[in-house]
């Protein structure tokens, strides 16, 4: 159920990314979800290290929403979003920050688009703007987005007392039918302007997508700073600036007239998959579906309907192939994924698969045994292999193999290598392989072979696919400047490699990563220096807590052997493991203790988190190579292909098994 995205998205994800991606983009920094208006104007040449931004002006009203700022101001933000949304949460710090360098000259517009799976957004958005009837919309926007993972009716209630407002009248507010017209309205203009996911933003016009580094804000706004100053200069009152660039922007696109989905960007991947993956379908088939889900992602099991809607409409032409991405925060969806492999050895992987979709709330051991008893598996067999991890590095290796493909969120589809986000109804995921089976129809009649078709489709996709879409799927993020600074490191300090590490220590996704930092230390022994900053993930209870008792061991020079122990021992960070980590330590627990009393490395931690911002982290784990951004618990391969680039660019020689 990224982020850009970012987180991702782990994230996310969250690679331990936060899952859940929206119906027609993703809601990710990496989104990009491109408005496809011709260009307004010719591009101006791009500040360097900042990432080019589409020159198209928008029309993007702003009348009946929250604005934060001077009517006089040049410069116009305005911000389409969704309060359970993490990726938002992150960028709202952004815009706060914005708003305090670029103070009168920088105002902010809210547009509402609480996301179809984010269950509590509609209602904290209704609650907001209940309290913005009472002049308080802005400080009860900070606290939705400041506790995120509580907007249960309770919890609105409690921030509206917090906040002094006349609880009769907000209450009565809620029902408004106006609000809930508004929302619609919103989320219509986002539609019509491409901005699809959540975070989307417009500054004067121009469409920035997802939770950016501030640096990709600042670029843009400082660009159309420019030119409004000009307006300003010229004659233009400050005040009528806005309307004044929008003047000769484009149009939003109307709605379809026949109300039909619009297809999916054309973005596609190289995406592979083992041979005895789980699948339905014909292994020739024209087009091949592959599906990334969690069984404890609500999401992925509305879309088993629409699956067998496939099977049967396309029983010739169609292959599904099952891929596992178990998200961090589903606590049961891993060992659920291992029974279903368990279950797939027997050969009744799919009628598992319908199990445990119908079953979301018991996933625990004993109900997994249970559906397995019900199918009249071997249970010996199914017990054993559930007791020895028999499955547990297939599942692992699926999940590595999404991340690197993208696939932060569940479900993610790969239609042929097209990407294709989200639970969608039957006729998009019709409109997608009627088009896919159209482009395998012209590669059979020039001669291609049934065998190599899947391959030779996902080859022509990535060459012949719009400019946009490939350069989202392919281009590589400008390289960040990050310092190592006072963070924990091992390795030389003058080494030509510098990897910079964003983690959480409650992240499956990074634990999972640590023996390929290891690995790699070992193999690149001198030529590596390996930094870890924290990025503890908000729903992620005790993930703060432990970055901070290693930030106390690291006091008395003992973090990688904390941290280490962490990793090891994820599902118990609480106070009182962590204070017996430090005791087998040996640590001076009378410091140990105080520093964890007195929030000692709080702003640390903090400072960590907001650079992690500043440079696009969205998930965890993230790793920046000389700067260079690599995402997920990527195989050692991954790491290595940079890691060598880095090392010719530095006249190094590069490990030695590749000598």
């Amino acid at each position: 159920m990224k982020p850009n995205v970012l987180v991702a998205l782990l994230v996310g994800l969250v690679l331990g990314f936060a899952g859940g991606r929206a119906v027609t983009g993703p809601s990710s920094p990496g989104a990009d979800s491109k408005p496809t208006a011709a260009a307004a104007a010719a591009p101006s040449a791009p500040k360097p290290g900042a990432r080019p931004v589409d020159p198209t002006v928008f029309k993007v009203p702003i009348d009946g929403s929250p604005v934060k700022g001077n009517a006089d101001a040049l410069v116009t933000l305005v911000e389409f979003s969704d309060y359970q949304c993490p990726f938002c949460a992150r960028a709202d710090a952004t815009v706060v920050q914005l708003q305090k360098d670029y103070g009168s000259k920088l105002r902010v517009v809210m547009k509402q688009n609480p996301l179809s799976f984010h269950p509590r957004a509609k209602p904290a958005a209704l609650a907001a703007m209940a309290a913005g009837e009472q002049g308080k919309y802005w400080e009860y926007h900070g606290k939705l987005f400041a506790n995120a993972k509580a907007l249960e009716d309770a919890d609105l209630e409690k921030y509206a007392q917090e906040l002094g407002l006349d609880m009769n009248r907000w209450k009565a507010a809620l029902t408004k039918p106006e609000f809930s017209a508004t929302i619609d309205r919103d989320q219509s203009l986002a539609g019509k302007l491409g901005a699809n996911g959540t975070p989307a933003f417009f500054i004067n016009g121009r469409f920035l997508s997802g939770a950016q580094p501030i640096d990709n804000f600042k670029a843009l706004i400082d660009e159309e700073l420019e030119k409004a100053q000009a307006l300003v200069r010229s004659g233009t009152p400050a005040s009528q600036v806005y309307a004044a660039v929008l003047a000769k922007g484009v149009e939003a696109a109307p709605s379809r007239p026949d109300n039909k989905p619009e297809a999916p960007a054309t973005a596609y991947r190289k995406v592979d998959f083992p041979a005895d993956a789980p699948s339905f379908g014909p292994k020739d088939a024209k087009v091949t579906i592959v599906e990334w889900s969690d069984f404890e992602c609500p999401f992925c099991s509305r879309v088993g309907p629409t699956l067998k809607q496939i099977k049967e409409a396309y029983p010739k032409d169609v292959r599904v192939v099952f891929r596992h991405q178990p998200l961090s925060f589903h606590a049961n969806a891993k060992p659920a994924a291992e029974a279903s492999m368990a279950a797939h050895e027997q050969g009744k992987f799919w009628e598992y698969h319908d199990k445990l979709f119908a079953n979301q709330r018991a996933l625990d051991r004993a109900s997994l045994e249970r559906y397995a008893e019900e199918l009249k598996l071997d249970m010996g067999k199914f017990k054993a292999a559930m007791d020895s991890g028999k499955f547990r590095g297939k599942v692992e290796a699926d999940a590595a193999a999404g991340a690197s493909v993208g696939a932060n969120g569940t479900p993610t589809f790969f239609v042929n290598g097209r990407e294709f986000v989200g639970a969608q109804p039957f006729e998009s995921f019709k409109r997608v392989i009627d088009e896919e089976m159209a482009r395998a129809d012209k590669l059979l009649a020039a001669g291609t072979k049934r065998d190599g078709l899947y391959a030779k489709l996902i080859e022509e996709g990535l060459k012949t696919a719009p400019q946009a879409a490939q350069g989202q799927a392919q281009a590589e993020p400008a390289v960040q400047n990050i310092e190592v600074g006072n963070a924990p490191s091992r390795g030389p300090k003058n080494a030509p490699v510098t990897i910079v590490a964003y983690s959480d220590f409650e992240c499956p996704f990074c634990s999972r990563v640590v023996p390929t930092l290891k690995q790699l230390e070992e193999e690149y022994k001198g030529k590596i220096r390996v930094a870890f900053k924290h990025q503890p993930l908000n729903f992620h209870q005790n993930a703060k807590p432990a970055a901070m008792a290693s930030m106390a061991a690291h006091e008395q020079g003992k973090f990688w052997e904390y941290h280490d122990k962490l990793f090891a021992n994820q599902r118990a960070l609480d106070r009182v493991s962590l204070e017996r980590y430090a005791e087998e330590l040996k640590l001076d627990m009378g410091k140990f203790k105080a520093a964890m009393d007195s929030n000692k490395y709080d702003a640390q931690i903090s400072a960590d988190m907001a650079e992690a911002t500043r440079v696009g982290v969205n998930g965890t784990p993230s790793f920046f190579i000389n700067g260079r951004s690599l995402v997920g618990a990527q195989p050692v391969d991954a790491f290595k292909r940079v890691i060598d680039e880095e090392l010719k660019k530095k006249g190094g020689a590069v490990a030695a098994d590749q000598k």
